[in-house]
């Protein structure tokens, strides 16, 4: 089984899949045959996740949007409907834009009003959180990440991704108090734990649910939309 091999300063073998291929990374001076050893023992594990990999990829490509479906805002379904009119929005209950668009720029579309949410929603929900816990950030700012819900930096501003705006409630508090901990805790110790657990005991079960939401995004396919919803839809 062909794979890629990294090395590093690491005391295991660990395998990933990237991009529908075989990554692994093992210590410094771990022989290549122990990794191969290592690689063929765990072969129907990589196996099954190549076409798991494989499937998700084929569904992403085949991921559109047009009127009439439905996205999610704060764990809801909301449909997307045609409004005469010149910009994209939102009515608490569905998202609107002009009519005649292609998919693309209905995606497009749907991530401007996405960000827009996000924005509003994230910023108020984080300060009023941070009076809860004493801490308050420098600046709630919305990213484009796609593999980080929220992160923190060290002059103490929190950063959320858009995508974010698509899980329930429970969920969103969940990421935003993460962040909000490292305010405390500036890592992931069993002290920064104890902050989370002690604004959200249940946080294990948000946690979870943080999961079926990378699940749904991991066959969406947004990464056109923010170049469409410029092109489309300059200010």
């Amino acid at each position: 089984m062909e794979y890629t091999l990294i090395r590093s300063k690491r005391r295991t073998v660990a395998i990933h899949i990237i991009d529908g291929g075989v990554e692994v990374r093992a210590p410094l001076r771990m022989s290549r045959r122990d990794i191969d050893r290592f690689v063929i023992s765990k072969e129907k594990w990589i196996s099954d996740k190549l076409a798991k990999s494989k499937e998700q990829a084929k569904r992403r490509e085949a991921f559109a949007l047009d009127y009439g479906d439905a996205v999610l805002y704060r764990g809801k379904p909301c449909p997307i409907i045609a409004r005469e009119g010149r910009r994209p929005g939102f009515d608490g209950t569905a998202f609107y834009m002009p009519p005649g668009l292609t998919p693309e720029e209905i995606m497009g579309a749907c991530m401007k009003v996405y960000r827009v949410l996000a924005k509003d929603y994230f910023a108020a929900r984080a300060f009023e959180l941070a009076a809860r816990m004493g801490v308050r950030p420098a600046a709630v700012r919305i990213s484009g990440a796609k593999t980080r819900w929220g992160s923190c930096s060290v002059k103490k501003n929190i950063n959320f991704s858009w995508r974010l705006i698509m899980a329930d409630d429970e969920v969103i508090d969940y990421v935003i108090v993460h962040e909000l901990a490292h305010l405390k805790e500036m890592n992931h110790s069993a002290g920064f734990w104890a902050v989370v657990e002690g604004v959200m005991p249940d946080y294990r079960k948000r946690k979870a649910g943080l999961r079926e939401v990378q699940r749904r995004l991991a066959v969406e396919d947004w990464r056109n939309a923010d170049a469409s919803a410029k092109k489309r839809f300059q200010t």
